[in-house]
């Protein structure tokens, strides 16, 4: 599944059967969130008063620091260990966490994580279970948090009442990776009144002037894809990446972090070094915790590779 340009939205999603976007909801069974073992450390047990996006970015810049970003998607393996590993990312220093919404179609992402949405749908995973789960943990959190949702599960909920629903557990920021450009004002206004950032992406093969235009309506940070393609690690970064961010800069004083591909600290290190405000990895930190034998073990594990990443940040 690949992603190709369109002049009207961001990443034209193409599905292998009918080549448009399919309108799901999420999963409607309701799921209980049993209680783990896995104790994240003492450090987020106290409720800390986080900041939004914006807020975060302006206060490493004068730091001097890149921020780390980390994504895992919603209910997988199932949602307790969701809420643990929230715990656990903002325990290690993550300055901002990306939480995907599972979703049915979700065709920006690649094998893995959509092999991780489709755990969690199967699980019964849905969007009231979530909100459930963000409305006992992001008070625990030091650090915001931005939902990864795809539209039509937006649409269908309705986004005034998507926004503020989202609003009422805590949620900063917002990423939708497939609105067109032309429907992102109300999504922006309805964003406004609830106090969330409309997170937009511009990826290696978008326009130019369409590429500012992205830019000036992003909120809290804009989002570079670093490559042409689904999202997924790989191998290495492109060095085109350097380019990309510098053109960016070039036009906007806006934060931008890179996303798509970052699996490895050397890359995060080569990333942070070409000028990137922030460091999103996404497949790596959910194949670790859909692999690993158990959610104990994928939450130790999850510990030790975040730290990793986030020791290769200055």
């Amino acid at each position: 599944m690949a992603i190709a340009l369109k002049s009207s939205s961001f990443l034209q999603l193409k599905s292998k059967s009918q080549g448009h976007l399919l309108i799901t909801p999420f999963n409607s069974q309701r799921v209980s969130i049993p209680s783990r073992t896995f104790k994240p450390p003492m450090a987020t047990l106290s409720a800390i008063p986080s900041v939004g996006l914006s807020e975060t970015f302006a206060r490493l810049k004068k730091q001097g620091k890149v921020a780390f970003i980390p994504y895992i998607t919603a209910g997988d393996p199932d949602l307790s260990t969701t809420a643990a590993a929230l715990k656990v990312l903002d325990s290690c220093g993550s300055d901002i966490i990306e939480l995907g919404l599972p979703y049915s179609d979700p065709l920006a992402d690649g094998p893995v994580i959509q092999a991780a949405a489709t755990r969690a749908l199967a699980r019964g995973t849905n969007f009231n279970a979530i909100l459930s789960m963000l409305k006992e943990v992001v008070p625990q959190l030091s650090c915001p948090l931005a939902l990864f949702s795809y539209y039509n599960p937006i649409l269908k909920r309705g986004i005034d009442n998507f926004m503020s629903t989202v609003k009422d557990v805590g949620i900063h920021g917002l990423v939708v990776p497939d609105v067109p450009l032309e429907e992102t004002e109300i999504l922006r206004n309805e964003a406004v009144k609830n106090n969330i950032e409309l997170v937009l992406l511009t990826t290696p093969t978008t326009p130019t002037d369409r590429m500012k235009a992205i830019v000036e309506a992003a909120e809290g940070f804009v989002y570079l894809v670093s490559s042409i393609g689904v999202t997924g690690a790989r191998v290495s970064v492109s060095g085109k990446v350097q380019t990309l961010l510098h053109d960016i800069k070039e036009v906007t004083s806006k934060p931008v972090a890179v996303g798509f591909g970052i699996s490895k600290p050397e890359h995060v290190k080569q990333v942070a070094g070409w000028g990137a405000d922030g460091v999103i990895v996404g497949s790596a930190i959910v194949k670790l915790l859909g692999e690993a034998k158990s959610p104990e073990e994928g939450l130790k594990e999850l510990e030790i590779f975040t730290k990793s990443l986030k020791s290769a940040l200055p």
